[in-house]
């Protein structure tokens, strides 16, 4: 059962299972709240399944640094990462 995080994480569960996998509170709370309330926007949850403009958007919106010269491949690397 998930320890319960208070009011401002709306999904428990995924956001102690972001934190064992190394993400940062903020970025695990932002996630499981997005998650909790349906406003992910990913057309899948796998990025090896998203195209390279749907990678470069994302890289672009969280800041990764020298994403145009980036293959898919390696935008998804550095989205994975992204701490």
């Amino acid at each position: 059962m998930a320890k319960d995080h208070g009011a401002q994480i709306k999904d428990d569960a995924l956001y102690e299972e972001l934190r064992k996998q190394g993400q940062s509170k903020e970025k695990a709370a932002r996630i499981a709240n997005a998650r909790a309330n349906g406003s992910l926007q990913h057309r899948s949850s796998r990025l090896e399944e998203r195209t390279r403009d749907d990678l470069y958007k994302e890289a672009q919106e969280i800041g990764i640094e020298g994403r145009s010269k980036m293959n898919k491949a390696q935008l998804a690397q550095a989205i994975r990462n992204h701490k």
